[in-house]
């Protein structure tokens, strides 16, 4: 069992006090997460930001939030795959909000560390990719999470593969699945 694994049954024991299992977790991951953004920063064509250390914090804020509304995790991979989906639905939102202010609403933007998080995408696609996502999510959850750390994390295949704990081989005919679906999703006349 990995180290993260156990403080993340540690926290499911409630073990989160002040010099507890979250403590412990946060010099573990955190490094990980920043890596996966920064990954993803590297794929932004240029004019485009992304502030790896807003995003971690805003999706570790999310990931261990008040005792009752935390979510267990069943090991790392489990943690990192709801990591990304903390990142992914952070990123919409802020789309969402930058295009409400596109078209007028005149709302003011206030964010932690007044940020840019950006993917290499159009406003309006990251929207209709996270909405295609939630449909798949009913049809094949494991191919959205894969999605979800493909598109929003910007990961290999090898490394979903590890982080949800399936074959390369499984990861690539699973990546073939969701790619097709989603280009029929996306394409669907109105």
């Amino acid at each position: 069992m990995s180290e993260v694994t156990r403080l993340l049954e540690a926290l499911d024991r409630g073990e989160s006090r002040e010099g507890g299992a979250a403590d412990e977790l946060l010099p573990l991951v955190y490094e990980e997460l920043r890596r996966l953004a920064r990954h993803k920063m590297a794929s932004q064509p240029p004019g485009q930001t992304l502030q790896a250390t807003a995003l971690v914090h805003e999706a570790w804020l999310r990931l261990l939030g008040p005792d009752g509304d935390r979510q267990s995790w069943n090991n790392q991979g489990h943690f990192f795959a709801a990591a990304a989906e903390a990142m992914r639905r952070i990123i919409v939102e802020r789309t969402r909000r930058k295009l409400a202010l596109k078209r007028g609403s005149g709302a003011t933007l206030e964010d932690i560390d007044d940020c840019d998080i950006a993917v290499a995408a159009p406003p309006e696609e990251i929207i209709e990719v996270h909405e295609a996502i939630d449909q798949l999510t009913a049809v094949d959850p494991k191919a959205a999470e894969l999605v979800t750390l493909r598109y929003f994390v910007g990961l290999t295949n090898a490394e979903v593969a590890e982080a949800l704990g399936l074959s390369l081989r499984a990861t690539e005919r699973l990546w073939t699945f969701a790619r097709t679906w989603l280009h029929r999703q996306l394409r669907r006349p109105d």
